[in-house]
């Protein structure tokens, strides 16, 4: 697969590249990154074809936002599709007195969730004149899962499907934004956000990985029925499908259990087998559905940028895929590349 063949995103008329650039390390999240490394890796991916870059208000405090902006504001703005997020806004502090955790060294605000139609309106505004880009193609509605707000969900789901939803419905029917959607962890989430609402897309962390296919049984099935646009972020699973099943792989944010780890040992002997390197395979795995067009990946430098880019061109085999699923290590009817 070439990852920098445009594909059709959804029903929405955009088009978008198989690999897409995540933002969140140039928020400098969990250690620093300096200025040169960060406009590095977006000039090598955009000279690669890359044309797909995801950011948010939330990625280093609004950071992420202005070296996204910074590091592409002289390129040709109809060259390429931008999303970021809604439902945070940012407040300008003094550094001592902000959290910053997991961040490091971020902007100078403070985050404050707001899903209502004028702090939609507001943030929406507030990412414009961060990445001084005249319009995002894409928005998203951040964070309104169990995994991120706990038993407060309902409420802040509610209030989102009725604030955030009428601001971005509003500024897509003023054509101001091309499409809009939910960017959360859990794929339960999007399917009730979809059920409920007209969205164009989700941007759906993990949940959809050579580990994890459940969302396969009715979420991604609506989506493409609706036409709707799924974007999946963490294909690694927040490490161990990169890493392998060495001591410490973490498996969504936390240490791999031990069922986890024997899994994927099997998934990496099949992998010796066919000598596909197992990276390249979750990689490749994840964008072969046709609801999924795109998947994000984040890197903290070129060299890891170049590392992910092969991994994505790397040749599988159609037996590859064919044994994985005849050893019970994939569903029978996950669609795989061709």
């Amino acid at each position: 697969m070439n990852p920098f063949d445009k594909v059709e995103f959804g029903r929405v008329d955009l088009k978008v590249t198989p690999f897409g650039f995540g933002t969140a390390p140039i928020g400098n999240i969990f250690r620093e990154i300096d200025e040169e490394t960060s406009d590095a890796m977006i000039q090598h991916a955009w000279d690669a074809g890359v044309r797909y870059y995801d950011t948010a208000p939330m990625y280093g405090h609004g950071l992420a936002e202005l070296r996204t902006g910074h590091s592409l504001r002289w390129k040709e703005r109809d060259e390429f599709v931008l999303s970021s997020k809604v439902g945070r806004i940012l407040k300008p502090a003094r550094k001592q007195d902000i959290d910053y955790a997991p961040w490091t060294n971020a902007g100078r605000f403070t985050m404050h969730f707001d899903y209502s139609y004028d702090g939609t309106m507001r943030a929406f505004e507030d990412s414009l004149q961060r990445l001084n880009l005249e319009y995002m193609d894409i928005c998203f509605i951040h964070d309104i899962d169990v995994f991120t707000r706990g038993d407060e969900q309902p409420e802040v789901f509610k209030a989102a499907m009725d604030g955030s939803w009428k601001a971005l419905s509003k500024l897509r029917d003023e054509g101001v934004v091309k499409a809009i959607g939910v960017g959360v962890n859990e794929w339960q989430v999007c399917q009730a956000a979809l059920e409920q609402r007209d969205f164009d897309c989700f941007l759906l962390a993990g949940r959809y990985t050579l580990l994890e296919q459940e969302s396969h049984d009715s979420f991604l099935p609506l989506c493409e029925a609706r036409g709707a646009a799924v974007v999946v972020g963490g294909g690694f699973n927040s490490g161990i499908l990169a890493t392998g099943a060495v001591d410490g792989a973490k498996y969504n944010y936390a240490p791999a259990p031990v069922e986890i780890m024997d899994r994927v040992r099997k998934i990496e002997a099949v992998c010796a087998d066919f000598d596909v390197p197992l990276p390249a395979a979750a990689l490749q795995f994840v964008v072969a559905h046709p609801a999924i067009p795109t998947f994000m990946a984040g890197t903290r430098t070129v060299a890891q940028l170049d590392q992910n880019l092969k991994w994505f061109s790397h040749p599988i085999p159609a037996d590859f895929w064919a044994t994985l699923k005849s050893r019970g290590l994939l569903r029978e009817d996950a669609p795989t590349p061709a």
